[in-house]
């Protein structure tokens, strides 16, 4: 998952989508009593798979990494009777994508996906080994996807415990490389969601035990600029810095957001010039670019372009340009329903889920832009993603056990 920047939101409609799929949000249906019980037992053989997959570093680039926790994943779903299949990332990203399905009796096509890279570097699980103190467990990746990935294995083999199978089938999606934007597999999830009714995408539960039915879209921003070179203490005025033009642009670019649109445009990083003697000719500046609105992407890219012009330094060479990455998952009917249905399941048990929103892209992006029906932060719930201190809920375990393989029967029994 690419940050976070997190905020509640209600979802429009939610209330009355759950009243009208529940019968009535006040008088919830009593506990699926079969699946409590396998969930609420579930918590040791849980942690257990999740040590294994832990304890071995698999950052995006890391082929042998990620090979063997695919390698793992693949043995786990094969022992549950899934059809594996092994779907290599397109370069640049690396590893095999595990592609597994499991068919039902039943028409609903449900798709859970999860991701198998993380954003630690080799050594990484050799120095912070997987732990657990006190009611959370730590490592690099716990949350961040392993323990989605360990849940969605759970959550077929307790479908398979209380012999339910009306649905059409289920496929489980581990992708290599969901932290570099999916660029190795954004065909394949593409792909994956239009055979689908519905996708479950397992990243980690929000701290506030909540769900994401709303995602930024994402964009990269490049300015480039050709100066001149020359001698800081010599010449000085004989050359055309093109790092100082670089900063005049970037500065004037940085109000091209526009908060009333939820639009941020942040840039991160600047090179320019080798030596401090050397007036630079070449600098480059690169950003980060969030929207919800897709005009955006393009509302941006024109005005960087436009904003070019408008130049500190005579006779340097600016060029602009904006690559999107993954477009945004919007408010939309869809999600909604299914966040209700996600919150009356959850009441069953007593507890409420927060739907909350993201500035951060993942690749529910993507299939929520196929207009398949999809919603996002099913995993286990923790926090300290992408840090040192990343941490997953002990007693998480089991209520969102309960949750998923209580969402397949209800989507099941839908169709």
């Amino acid at each position: 998952m690419h940050g976070l920047g997190i905020g509640k939101l209600v979802a429009p409609g939610a209330l009355a989508l759950a009243v009208a799929l529940q019968g009535s949000a006040l008088a919830a249906p009593p506990i699926d009593q079969q699946v409590h019980a396998q969930a609420t037992q579930a918590t040791p053989m849980v942690l257990s798979l999740l040590e294994k997959l832990v304890n071995i570093d698999s950052g995006t680039a890391n082929e042998r990494g990620l090979d063997a926790v695919g390698a793992i994943v693949a043995d786990e779903a094969r022992k549950l009777g899934m059809t594996v299949t092994l779907s290599p990332a397109l370069a640049p990203a690396v590893g095999k994508n595990v592609v597994a399905t499991l068919a039902g009796t039943g028409s609903a096509k449900i798709l859970l996906m999860t991701h198998m890279d993380t954003v630690f570097a080799e050594g990484t699980a050799a120095a912070r080994p997987f732990r657990v103190e006190g009611d959370r467990a730590y490592g690099p990746g716990v949350m961040d996807d392993k323990g989605g990935i360990v849940l969605a294995l759970q959550a077929i083999r307790i479908l398979q415990q209380t012999q339910f199978n009306s649905f059409g089938k289920i496929t489980l999606l581990v992708n290599t490389n969901e932290e570099t934007f999916s660029k190795g597999s954004r065909g394949l999830i593409e792909s994956l969601a239009r055979q689908h009714d519905v996708v479950l995408s397992m990243e980690p539960g929000r701290a506030a035990d909540g769900l994401v039915v709303w995602r930024k879209g994402s964009a990269d921003l490049l300015i480039d600029v050709k100066g001149k070179s020359a001698h800081a203490g010599v010449a000085p005025e004989a050359g055309r810095n093109a790092a100082m033009e670089a900063a005049h642009q970037m500065l004037q670019m940085s109000k091209l957001g526009d908060p009333a649109k939820s639009t941020t445009v942040n840039f991160t990083v600047i090179k320019g010039g080798e030596r401090p003697n050397v007036i630079p000719d070449a600098a480059r500046v690169q950003g980060d670019m969030r929207a919800t609105q897709s005009a955006e992407f393009e509302r941006v890219e024109k005005e960087m372009a436009r904003i070019a012009t408008n130049k500190l330094i005579p006779d340097t060479e600016v060029k602009t340009s904006l690559v999107q990455g993954m477009a945004p998952m919007p408010v939309n009917p869809r999600t909604d329903a299914l966040a209700g249905r996600a919150q009356a399941i959850y009441g069953e048990l007593g507890m409420k889920l927060t739907l909350e929103r993201s500035g951060g892209a993942a690749d529910a992006n993507y299939t929520a832009a196929q207009g398949v029906a999809t919603i996002d932060g099913l995993g286990i719930v923790g926090g300290g993603i992408h840090t040192e201190s990343e941490y997953a809920e002990i007693k998480s375990i089991a209520p969102r056990l309960y949750l998923l393989v209580r969402m397949v029967k209800e989507l099941s029994s839908q169709r």
